[in-house]
């Protein structure tokens, strides 16, 4: 089914304020595949459909962000409205899909892969977890578990990408961990976009992590061509034109813990608006290590609730770009309680005529006090050209807390170069090693080695 999405689509009705958004969700629910929703229990499906209903009611009322919203005025939209999108979610590529490129070794069956947002079973694998842990689509999960209140209730629900997720939502990644388990393997999470024409995609993922927990997570989004094949057959392949917006609700209980990598490889014509959101519960822990390599526009809003005392948060960003992309990462911590900790580090190595944004926020109110926050974006410019825009916020109104911001940008220094030619290193393989050293920083924070290697070898290139 194809629609030409522009100014011009809308309905007649009086509560439409956004045409564009308008004929976007009229695409999205038109060609939403049904079978996923009929495969479940009556009663869970009658309730996603009254949800999926009122996020499309909120879209409808809403309007897309421009440069005149504070929140997205480095960051311009107008390129995606240009775009004709012809929607097809068939699974047909899954069949003809090489995968093994993508996999992880330490996960080999412990895999959920979707393409097109659509639940692939022939390219997944989850023979490899113990008792206690669910890694399914909504097909899968058990009536017992306690859907509604967990999907579609974080914080910030009603922000309008969010919305539009939510409202073309067919099916669900779950992954759900049981009280006291620990789960030793890496939970692999496959998201593919393979299609000859422009379609939009809505992912969508949700984590539940019970008392006493622990798991690790990789999230993975990027089209058919691969990671290795896109960047080294650039030329003898054309890259396709898609829009991924994708949604991750993390719920950390009591005690536990969850090790997330979020990977975004998405292809050089891409869009891609992702939203992670994560609550925690007290004496949890949560880590986040987000990689911004692809698409040509991106933006990753990352935002954490400490919903008790003595909660652990750490965010390790790394945002690598070049040509004309654009990479915006916004995110925001809620310390809400008595002993919280986060510490932040955000990345970015910016070349060509790349834009690279990161706004950070990190909200202290009275009642947190004696807690600790860090938060720092450092910026390392390859080209006169390169742009960096750079917000780190505080907002405190505790009185007792230590919490420090910063932000540096900078380029590869002349001395530092000439030392390493002076040792017999020729100047361009000088400022690949300062680069990989600026990088290696994050990346060897990932847990995963095999993870940690392709990175190093994609930076590397």
């Amino acid at each position: 089914m194809s629609i030409q999405v522009s100014p011009s689509v809308g309905s007649d009705t009086l509560l439409d304020r956004d045409d564009y958004l308008t004929g976007l969700l009229k695409l999205i629910v038109e060609t939403s595949p049904k079978a996923s929703l009929q495969r479940i229990e009556p009663q869970t499906s009658a309730w996603l459909q009254e949800l999926r209903q009122s996020a499309a009611l909120w879209v409808r009322q809403s309007t897309l962000p421009t440069t005149h919203d504070e929140e997205w005025r480095t960051t311009d939209l107008s390129s995606l409205l240009q775009v004709q999108f012809d929607n097809n979610v068939e699974t047909r590529h899954s069949a003809s899909l090489d995968i093994t490129q993508l996999t992880l070794p330490e996960a080999v069956n412990s895999r959920l892969v979707f393409v097109n947002g659509v639940y692939a079973p022939d390219l997944s694998a989850v023979s490899g977890l113990p008792d206690g842990v669910i890694v399914s689509n909504l097909a899968g999960l058990p009536v017992e578990k306690r859907l509604h209140e967990y999907l579609a209730q974080a914080q910030g629900s009603t922000e309008v990408f969010t919305a539009l997720n939510t409202s073309g939502m067919s099916d669900v990644a779950v992954v759900w961990v049981a009280k006291n388990v620990v789960v030793e393997t890496p939970i692999h999470l496959l998201f593919i976009s393979a299609g000859e024409t422009a379609t939009i995609s809505l992912p969508r993922c949700l984590v539940v992590a019970e008392t006493g927990s622990s798991v690790t997570l990789v999230e993975e989004f990027l089209n058919r061509l691969g990671a290795a094949s896109r960047r080294e057959d650039a030329k003898s392949s054309k890259e396709e034109v898609y829009f991924t917006n994708a949604v991750t609700e993390i719920w950390i209980e009591e005690n536990a813990r969850v090790s997330h990598t979020r990977i975004e490889l998405d292809g050089a014509e891409a869009f891609h608006i992702g939203k992670t959101a994560v609550n925690q519960a007290r004496h949890s822990s949560y880590t986040c290590h987000a990689v911004t390599l692809g698409a040509k526009l991106s933006r990753h809003n990352l935002e954490v609730w400490q919903a008790g005392e003595q909660t652990e948060t750490t965010l390790n960003g790394l945002t690598m770009i070049g040509g004309k992309q654009l990479a915006d990462t916004h995110s925001a911590i809620a310390l809400n309680f008595p002993h919280g900790t986060s510490r932040q580090l955000h990345k970015c190595i910016v070349g060509d005529r790349a834009h690279s944004v990161f706004n950070g926020k990190i909200f202290v109110p009275k009642p947190a006090q004696l807690t600790n926050a860090e938060q720092l974006n450092r910026n390392l410019l390859l080209s006169s050209k390169a742009r960096v825009d750079t917000k780190p916020q505080l907002e405190i109104t505790a009185d007792n807390v230590k919490c420090a911001h910063g932000a540096t940008v900078s380029q590869l220094e002349d001395d530092q170069i000439f030392y390493l030619q002076s040792r017999g290193i020729d100047d361009n393989a000088a400022r690949h090693l300062l680069i990989n050293a600026f990088a290696v920083e994050i990346i060897n924070q990932i847990p995963i080695s095999s993870l940690r290697e392709r990175l190093t070898q994609f930076v590397s290139r």
